[in-house]
């Protein structure tokens, strides 16, 4: 029988890392690469995480060290959340996600700018 290692009275296994799905608006910053006149912008994100707010608070900094300036997040869950939703998901949108496993990083795949109605 083989031994296994004990891990203490109040530790668990982690869990696996999944991809989760997140929209971020951003405001405005000096050096943010934003179009000009653009007051803001929404980001499509994949991001790797042991679980939701993981992956937020990673996604959240790597955006703050691209100059950006995070307001509000939205997580839309795994991929397997939002199948069970009904979401229909592309094979290009997969790809970014195992992607995003793969590199257990934050991958930005859609970027679209606020501008005034004036």
């Amino acid at each position: 029988m083989p031994v296994r290692p004990y891990r203490g009275p109040m530790e668990k296994a982690k869990p696996h890392p999944q991809v989760y799905t997140l929209l971020v608006e951003v405001g405005r910053r000096s050096g943010d690469g934003l179009p000009e006149g653009a007051t803001g912008a929404a980001l499509m994100c994949y991001a790797s995480g042991r679980d939701e707010e993981e992956a937020v608070r990673e996604t959240v900094a790597i955006l703050r060290q691209a100059d950006l300036a995070p307001l509000d997040v939205s997580g839309y869950g795994t991929l397997a959340e939002r199948l069970a939703e009904g979401h229909d998901i592309s094979g290009e949108e997969r790809a970014l996600m195992d992607r995003a496993l793969a590199e257990n990083a934050v991958i930005v795949a859609q970027m679209t700018p606020f501008f005034d109605a004036d």
